[in-house]
């Protein structure tokens, strides 16, 4: 038995309620749990029980054993005073310090609820209920994904509301740093990222040519150094050195890049180049970021394109022999969309106490396609499909924080399963 579990029986009552009595064998009826607190002090406060007829309200202790009540110290801590019942699994004390009544709940406990979270935490499927998953109701699973969405938006904007301060509060600093970041794509996110707070957007957005633009950024990105045979790199370079005297730039460093195992098509220089073609086509962005009308950008972001050098090149002066024009496309520009647009859109709603634009916010993700990847593809084995990108955004949160961790006593789903079963 694990506290864990055994607060988890308590707080949701999965026991034989007519049977309770104490370890002296005084009748219990549990008229209120309690409060659960994820702080120092007793499990529960606020609790209301019956004990031989007389109700008392305060604070619950859980152990799985009665003599961890003196092992954790409760015994001289003034925090644990006002408890009024102390709920055990095993009583292996003859009598607590200060006379306070013990619960032993192991006899109480129906088997099944302690062999379905033993399942769940045993096995090594992905997914802990994979095998039982089809036998929750679906209002409890959607209700639960919206839980998972709004709680993936809050855990990213806590990391953005740092990046906020350090923007000095300028949102569209922000919504640039975050775009850059977007545009690396999990394995460059972070070179994007620095490259764009070492660049900062009022330098790009006063620049009238694409060629200026792409030279600042591929400069900045250390892209830019060393001989070039090739006209256009060596333009390039003479255009970022320029631009660099002029605004006293210096370029991060290049070896931070990665390019090992990916697709040449998502090479940084490709990106980099549909980043500047994006700052030049597109500069309203960064004034209409919160504005509704942002999601209509999609087609916009769709056929946003490298410039023309790239159409037979992924790296400078590696000529390829077919030419393929590098274009943004729609899985990209969607998530752009679902990782920076949307959530960027929230977090200005929520620091500004606009719930409506929140929740509008919250809503863009509904009409752009579910995402395809190795997790999402989990749950659609086990016949939940995502239709659309609120909803496989949640099942990745779902999967990544709970599913991995086998954190089933802190899931809708899994509370559920382990409860399912009604108790005599």
């Amino acid at each position: 038995m694990q506290e864990a579990l055994l607060q988890f029986i308590w707080q949701y009552s999965l026991y034989r309620p007519g049977q309770l009595c104490t370890t002296t064998g005084a009748p219990v009826q549990v008229v209120h749990p309690g409060t659960i607190n994820r702080d120092s002090g007793p499990d529960f406060g606020l609790a209301k029980v019956l004990i031989d007829d007389v109700l008392l309200v305060g604070n619950v202790e859980i152990h799985v054993r009665t003599s961890d009540w003196l092992k954790h110290g409760h015994d001289t801590d003034q925090a644990y005073a006002k408890t009024i019942l102390h709920v055990v699994f095993e009583h292996d004390l003859a009598q607590l310090p200060g006379n306070i009544p013990v619960l032993a709940l192991a006899e109480f406990i129906p088997n099944e609820v302690i062999a379905r979270y033993s399942n769940l935490i045993k096995t090594t499927a992905n997914i802990p209920c994979a095998q039982l998953i089809n036998d929750v109701p679906e209002i409890i699973k959607s209700s639960w994904l919206n839980r998972m969405l709004v709680e993936r938006w809050e855990e990213k904007l806590t990391n953005w509301e740092i990046d906020l301060l350090q923007a000095k509060g300028d949102w569209q600093t922000l919504f640039y740093w975050r775009l850059a970041a977007n545009f690396g794509f999990k394995v460059n996110s972070s070179p994007f990222l620095l490259l764009a707070q070492s660049l900062p957007l009022k330098i790009l957005l006063k620049q009238t040519s694409l060629f200026s633009i792409e030279a600042l950024l591929l400069g900045q990105a250390g892209f830019l150094k060393g001989n070039f045979q090739d006209e256009y790199p060596k333009s390039l370079q003479q255009e970022y050195q320029y631009l660099q005297t002029k605004y006293t730039l210096k370029a991060i460093d290049p070896s931070i890049w990665k390019l090992l195992r990916m697709r040449p098509a998502n090479f940084p220089t490709i990106r980099l180049s549909q980043f500047a073609a994006l700052i030049h086509q597109s500069p309203q962005l960064f004034n209409a970021f919160t504005q509704e009308t942002i999601s209509e950008s999609i087609p916009e972001l769709n056929n946003i394109k490298a410039s023309a050098y790239w159409d037979t090149h992924f790296l400078f002066e590696q000529k390829q022999t077919k030419k393929n024009p590098k274009k943004l496309g729609s899985d990209s520009a969607n998530n752009i969309l679902i990782n920076t647009i949307a959530p960027l859109r929230f977090l200005y709603a929520h620091q500004h106490r606009l719930p409506d634009a929140a929740e509008k916010a919250l809503r863009i993700l509904d009409k752009i396609p579910a995402e395809d990847n190795n997790i999402i593809r989990l749950w659609k084995d086990l016949d939940w499909k995502p239709q659309n990108a609120a909803a496989s955004q949640a099942l990745l949160q779902l999967f990544n924080s709970y599913c991995a961790n086998k954190k089933c006593l802190q899931c809708s789903v899994g509370l559920h399963i382990i409860k399912s079963r009604p108790h005599k």
